[in-house]
C-alpha cells in the first residue's frame, strides 16, 4: 500500500509541474506573445484612444489610459511560427477614425525555454514618438518602466 501511495504522489508531481522530470520546472508558463512597450511622451491627450497590436493574423485591440508608459501584449497561438513577420501597432485618438500612430516593424520570434524541453517565441519592442517602432529599447522606456514599477510597489513614492 505504502508504495502505491507514493507512486500515485509522484506521478501526481511529475503531472503537476508538467515536466517530464521529477526536478522543477522553472519557466512553466512560458506563453508566446509580442509585447510593445508604448511611451506616451510627447503626444497630447491620448486617455481612451484606441489601440491596435497585430501581429500576422492575430490581433488585440483595446483603449489607453492616461500614463506615462503602457504595456500592451498579444498573446499568439503556441505552435506561431518564429520566422520574421510583422508587427504592426496603431493608436487612433478618441473621437478620430484616422491614426495617430501607425507603425510597423519585421520581427522575428525568439524562443523562451520552459527548463523542461517545451517553450513559447515571444518578442519586446518599443514605441516612442521620437524613435518609431523598435526591438532595441530605448534607455527612456526602461526608466519610465522602472519609474512606473516603483509608483505601483510604492504608491505614497509617486505622490
Amino acid at each position: 500500500m505504502r508504495l502505491q501511495v507514493l507512486a500515485t504522489v509522484s506521478v501526481v508531481a511529475m503531472t503537476a509541474s508538467a515536466c517530464s522530470s521529477s526536478k522543477p520546472c522553472a519557466g512553466v508558463g512560458v506563453t508566446s506573445q509580442i509585447g510593445v512597450m508604448f511611451l506616451q511622451r510627447g503626444y497630447t491627450d491620448l486617455a481612451g484612444a484606441s489601440y491596435e497590436l497585430c501581429a500576422g493574423d492575430k490581433c488585440v485591440k483595446d483603449h489607453l489610459d492616461q500614463e506615462d508608459i503602457t504595456q500592451v501584449g498579444l498573446r499568439l497561438p503556441n505552435d506561431v511560427d518564429p520566422d520574421p513577420g510583422t508587427v504592426r501597432f496603431r493608436v487612433t485618438p478618441k473621437g478620430s477614425n484616422r491614426p495617430e500612430i501607425d507603425a510597423s516593424y519585421d520581427v522575428k520570434l525568439t524562443r523562451q525555454s520552459d527548463g523542461c524541453g517545451g517553450g513559447a517565441y515571444s518578442e519586446g519592442l518599443a514605441f516612442t514618438k521620437e524613435g518609431g517602432l523598435t526591438t532595441k529599447i530605448p534607455p527612456s522606456v526602461s526608466a519610465a518602466w522602472r519609474k512606473h514599477i516603483r509608483s505601483l510597489a510604492s504608491p505614497a513614492a509617486s505622490s
